[in-house]
């Protein structure tokens, strides 16, 4: 990893990843229609900080999604952090939502942890095409990236 300090965790700190999911099933519950859902999802890519300029660059740029997005994943089994950003506002909401159920975890963690909150939240059926291509795409990164450390 490069000798760049990583930006400070924004996510709450739930003791697993089933929790994390809970915890965002309860939230989105709480919302009574979509339009109020998509702000949330705003309002949460609001709170990622941004990643030192060196890691926007295209060795960390996250292909597959419309948008511009960038991760790094630093770690080794016992523990992975990711850190990532969008230029967009509701695809940084996405990647809030992936990174507080996985970033902080075990490859084995990682590895074992569905991502089926996403369609218990309904988001999978309000995502355009290019964005659930992208959400796949950060998904498949973060999963790969937890195989490659087991």
């Amino acid at each position: 990893m490069n000798a760049i300090a990583a930006p400070t965790s924004p996510f709450p700190t739930e003791a697993s990843p089933r929790e994390a999911q809970e915890a965002i099933r309860e939230e989105f519950a709480f919302f009574g229609d979509w339009s109020e859902r998509y702000q949330y999802l705003i309002d949460l890519g609001r709170k990622l900080p941004d990643l030192p300029a060196e890691w926007k660059s295209e060795e960390h740029r996250l292909h597959g999604c419309q948008s511009m997005v960038w991760i790094v994943a630093d770690g080794d089994r016992n523990r992975l952090d990711f850190h990532a950003i969008s230029d967009s506002a509701i695809v940084s909401g996405l990647i809030y939502l992936a990174l507080r159920v996985y970033s902080g975890r075990s490859a084995q963690e990682i590895v074992d942890t569905d991502a089926d909150y996403i369609a218990e939240i309904g988001l999978a059926k309000h995502l355009s095409p290019t964005r659930s291509n992208g959400l796949a795409a950060l998904l498949a990164f973060i999963r790969e990236r937890a195989r490659q450390a087991l």
